[in-house]
């Protein structure tokens, strides 16, 4: 028994040495470099250990833009995305010619590259001095004004960013929700049919019980993911986010490492414990809540 138990830990060695070095050690190191007042990355050097990185992080501007943006995509587009993934996962799930066909096409942008997508939106939403994009055109021909979606109010922009999110990554959820619910007994709708039971009845009583451990694991990875966005901000407003207005947590974080105002480890640490902790805090509550409302 305990030759095995040697044989197990052999076993998980390489994984536990790859995970100890490029998660365990990195998150120590941000935390100490988040302590460290000064930090300078030339001399290696620092003024002192306290919580001011924290207190310049929490006051400083852009990273007080970055968060309201963050926290509005969050709430935007985790939701919508989630509801409209359910609703066509319901809808592809009753139809059996095309079906293949129908996944397939929901499913192209999730393979498609970020950036190319971002393009593709420009088309759409950017306003040049050739046109004014086809959304605009659309907007025109019902007897709507021209609105710059891209470098324009902050509400256009983020109207097109949480457009774009939920673009990107409803895909992934129809594929996983679609799985979930053909996986779901058909003796249970039968009973239901049988019994008269309406079709909305049948979704809230069946259906969603019966997928809620995939649903909950799409809502929570989708919050994470909300809350890491900064590569499609990129593919929309170029890397300048803080210019216009649109950077996020992690984009705060990559410019105070090498953007213009770069070279401030420090203050880059601290912010990203924040979001850290901002991120733990809503899984914890995400796992406690579906705890009571998971069916297994």
């Amino acid at each position: 028994m305990e030759k095995n138990q040697y044989k197990g830990w052999l076993y998980l060695l390489p994984a536990a040495v790859f995970l100890a070095a490029f998660l365990v050690y990195p998150l120590i190191d941000v935390f100490v470099y988040s302590m460290e007042e000064g930090y300078n990355f030339a001399s290696q050097k620092s003024f002192g250990t306290g919580l001011y990185n924290f207190s310049y992080v929490l006051h400083d501007p852009y990273f007080l833009q970055a968060l309201k943006n963050t926290f509005i995509m969050v709430v935007i587009t985790v939701p919508l995305s989630t509801g409209i993934a359910l609703l066509i996962s319901v809808g592809l799930s009753s139809i059996k010619p095309l079906r293949k066909l129908f996944q397939t096409i929901y499913f192209l942008p999730y393979v498609t590259n970020t950036l190319a997508v971002g393009l593709v939106f420009m088309v759409l939403f950017k306003k040049t001095a050739y046109s004014d994009g086809l959304v605009n055109l659309l907007i025109n021909a019902f007897g709507g004004e021209s609105v710059d979606f891209i470098d324009g109010p902050h509400a256009a922009k983020m109207f097109v960013m949480c457009l774009y999110i939920i673009w990107v990554v409803m895909p992934f959820k129809i594929l996983l929700l679609t799985s979930a619910i053909s996986s779901v007994n058909p003796n249970y709708y039968n009973a239901a049919r049988v019994d008269g039971t309406s079709p909305f009845r049948i979704f809230y009583k069946i259906t969603l019980p019966m997928i809620s451990p995939t649903l909950f694991y799409l809502i929570i990875t989708g919050f994470i993911g909300a809350f890491k966005e900064y590569s499609n901000a990129v593919a929309l407003f170029g890397t300048d986010l803080n210019a216009a207005e649109m950077n996020t947590i992690v984009g705060y974080v990559y410019d105070m490492l090498y953007g213009d105002s770069g070279g401030y480890p420090s203050y880059a640490s601290a912010a990203a414990i924040i979001l850290f902790m901002i991120v733990l805090t809503i899984t914890y509550l995400n796992l406690t809540i579906s705890k009571k409302h998971t069916f297994y």
